[in-house]
């Protein structure tokens, strides 16, 4: 699953930095320079995260983010050098998700960002059914042909993820930051020796797990198989 980021920033400089850190952490980034664009934009897309500057020209980030909200649940961050607790009051009440005030360090905004999709997302974990393969998230449940596959809690994440984003190409990254966390610090083939556990349990969808050398893993899928 593509991961759409709307950046809504007056000041290229701050848009170009932040959009430059989100792409290098695979996100896909939509970038707009007013408030007016933001909307237009957010029209036109399905985002799965709103970053607002607040001073924006045509249209201020409160009210960008009050419309957004009146539309749509998706997250929102307010990213802005407003810094008074007013301010914040007020972009929480506007319908924000989460405030960082400016300056701030790019690193830690991702960060932000990636555990504010976390939140979000938990609360919508999805049972998934493909021909043949069936997992109950709530129940922590894999089922291959009829018959329960014992896997490890990562190798249930693990496989959760890679059929949420079937015929996507995961980077290695990609899948640390998710399954195991933002704040991992091992090897990145830690993700290599879990597939490899993974397709020994999953029969004859062990083929549907593509190495994409010197990149990461899809899991392909016809739905006509």
């Amino acid at each position: 699953m593509e991961i759409k980021i709307l950046l809504a920033e007056d000041e290229d400089n701050i848009r170009k930095l932040v959009s430059t850190y989100l792409i290098n952490d695979g996100f896909k980034v939509i970038e707009a320079a007013n408030g007016e664009e933001a909307i237009e934009l957010f029209d036109n897309n399905n985002f799965s995260l709103v970053i607002l500057d607040i001073m924006m020209p045509k249209i201020d980030g409160y009210e960008v983010c009050r419309y957004i909200r009146e539309n749509s649940d998706v997250p929102i961050l307010m990213l802005t050098a407003r810094d008074t607790e007013s301010d914040e009051l007020t972009g929480f009440n506007s319908g924000a998700d989460e405030y960082i005030s400016k300056p701030f360090s790019p690193r830690i905004l991702v960060t932000r960002i990636k555990n504010l999709l976390k939140r979000t997302s938990q609360n919508n974990m999805q049972d998934i059914e493909l021909n043949g393969i069936t997992i109950k998230y709530r129940e922590r449940l894999v089922l291959v042909n009829g018959i329960k596959a014992i896997l490890t809690p990562k190798e249930f994440d693990l496989f959760y993820y890679l059929l949420q984003n079937k015929n996507i190409v995961l980077t290695r990254n990609q899948i640390l930051s998710t399954v195991w966390g933002w704040d991992y610090f091992g090897d990145d083939r830690t993700v290599d020796t879990h597939i490899k556990c993974l397709r020994s349990k999953i029969g004859k969808y062990a083929k549907n797990i593509v190495t994409i050398r010197k990149v990461g893993y899809k899991f392909e899928y016809d739905d006509s198989e």
